[in-house]
């Protein structure tokens, strides 16, 4: 590989590094800023912005002289998104779940050994609305994430469990044991749950989505606040999550086996 190569190749990665420190950040950033995080002189940062900047991938405030996310990216994330079979098929049935739970509905996939949300719908009785879509999760404190570990052949599931995992709250579970138990838990009872494990005051369901070879492709879930989805209401918000999840499947083309009764 040549200098040039590369040095292009440094360039792509760094750019890539601008885009994730703006979007971890879910705000602003300075050149100053973003080269610290970046670990290059404030010049290249500013070269890098302002290139990312001519693609409006990028925007300048002229306010505050600082860089946040550009409308460019809506446009890449959209064309990804219709290239996604999941998201387009899932969408219909989404909406409907959240017509009837009226709370947050979300779709994951497992990417690496985090969770990566594709798409998503805000409950109408939403305060202060917030995107997870395009953000990565950790799979241990979501119920997404749990579903789709679930399911996953033993070998990747253990090493998983072998990491380090970083509580969230003081009610994340990051004991492997316990957490290898309610795996196994979600398998028999065909959806997983979460009590304010990722956030405070935050409890969610989620069902797997198969695709048409039976492989589970994705997961749905209910998220809202624990005063409205307590405890003892997440069994019947989980059956919903799951006949949503299976109306999502057979639109992936799959078809449940059903072992035949010996007469």
């Amino acid at each position: 590989m040549s200098n040039g190569e590369r040095a292009g190749i440094q360039s792509v990665a760094r750019a890539v590094g601008v885009l994730r420190a703006l979007a971890d950040n879910e705000g602003e950033l300075g050149v100053t800023e973003l080269g610290r995080r970046l670990g290059v002189h404030k010049a290249t940062a500013s070269r890098l912005v302002a290139t990312l900047a001519e693609h409006r991938l990028v925007e300048r405030n002229p306010v505050t002289d600082k860089y946040r996310l550009g409308f460019g990216l809506i446009h890449l994330a959209g064309s990804a998104m219709a290239g996604l079979d999941l998201a387009r098929e899932a969408r219909p049935v989404l909406e409907e779940l959240a017509e009837r739970t009226q709370e947050t509905i979300n779709l994951a996939v497992l990417d690496g050994d985090a969770v990566l949300n594709v798409d998503q719908i805000t409950s109408p009785r939403t305060v202060a609305s917030r995107s997870w879509v395009g953000r990565r999760t950790p799979w241990y404190c979501t119920s997404n994430g749990k579903v789709l570990v679930a399911w996953l052949p033993e070998a990747d599931r253990e090493r998983l469990l072998a990491e380090r995992l970083e509580p969230r709250t003081e009610r994340s579970i990051v004991e492997p044991a316990r957490l290898r138990a309610q795996l196994k838990d979600i398998t028999t009872r065909g959806y997983g749950q979460t009590v304010e494990e990722l956030e405070q005051g935050l409890n969610a369901v989620a069902a797997p989505v198969r695709r048409a070879d039976g492989q589970v492709a994705g997961a749905v879930s209910v998220a809202g606040p624990a005063f409205r989805m307590r405890p003892g209401e997440l069994p019947r918000i989980g059956r919903l999550a799951m006949d949503a999840a299976a109306a999502i499947s057979r639109r992936m083309g799959y078809t449940e086996r059903r072992q035949s009764v010996a007469r």
